[in-house]
C-alpha cells in the first residue's frame, strides 16, 4: 500500500497544516501551479511527483514535466495540470484518455475539488482543488488516499479553510 497526499494550485504558498495532514503519507503528488519555493519545500520533506502548471516559471518547467504517466500499486496514473473535466476534457486529453488506458486521471487548474468515476473513459477523475491563497476558489482543499492492489482506497477530502485565511 502507498499512501498519497495530493494537492494543486498552491501558487507559491504552503499552508503549514499541509505537513500535519500529509505526515503519514508516503509520497506527495502536486498537480501543477506550484509557484516559487513550493516544490523545494515539499521535496525536502517527502518524495514528490509533480507536473508544472501554467503559472510556473522556466526552472519549474525544466524540473517537472507537463505530464506524468506511471503505474503504482497496479494503478495506471496520468497527472497533468490543464485538462478540463468530465465530460468536457480538452480535445487532446480526451483523445489520449480514449487511446491510452488510464485508471486514475489527475489534474488541477480549475481550483474546484472534484472526484468522480468517468464511465465514458473508464477511469477515476480527481482534481484536488486549490491549496493556495490565490484564485477564484472559496475554500482551500487537498486530497488523501491510498493505492493498493490496483485500487484507490480511503479517499479523504480535507478543507483547509477559506481562500484568504491563514
Amino acid at each position: 500500500m502507498t499512501r498519497i497526499g495530493l494537492l494543486s494550485d498552491t501558487h507559491g504558498w504552503l499552508d503549514p497544516r499541509i505537513k500535519e495532514h500529509f505526515a503519514d503519507r508516503d509520497i506527495i503528488w502536486h498537480a501543477g501551479d506550484l509557484g516559487p519555493g513550493v516544490a523545494e519545500e515539499l521535496a525536502a520533506w517527502k518524495p514528490l511527483v509533480a507536473v508544472h502548471g501554467n503559472i510556473d516559471d522556466a526552472r519549474c518547467r525544466a524540473t517537472y514535466p507537463e505530464h506524468q504517466r506511471f503505474t503504482l500499486e497496479g494503478v495506471r496514473v496520468w497527472m497533468t495540470h490543464i485538462a478540463g473535466k468530465p465530460p468536457r476534457y480538452t480535445p487532446e486529453v480526451l483523445k489520449e484518455l480514449r487511446t491510452c488506458p488510464t485508471d486514475l486521471f489527475i489534474c488541477g487548474h480549475s481550483h474546484i475539488c472534484a472526484v468522480r468515476f468517468d464511465e465514458a473513459v473508464n477511469c477515476l477523475y480527481m482534481n484536488p482543488g486549490a491549496a493556495g491563497r490565490h484564485g477564484w476558489h472559496q475554500v482551500r482543499t487537498l486530497l488523501r488516499f491510498e493505492l493498493e492492489a490496483g485500487k484507490v482506497l480511503g479517499l479523504e477530502v480535507i478543507e483547509l479553510g477559506k481562500r484568504g485565511a491563514d
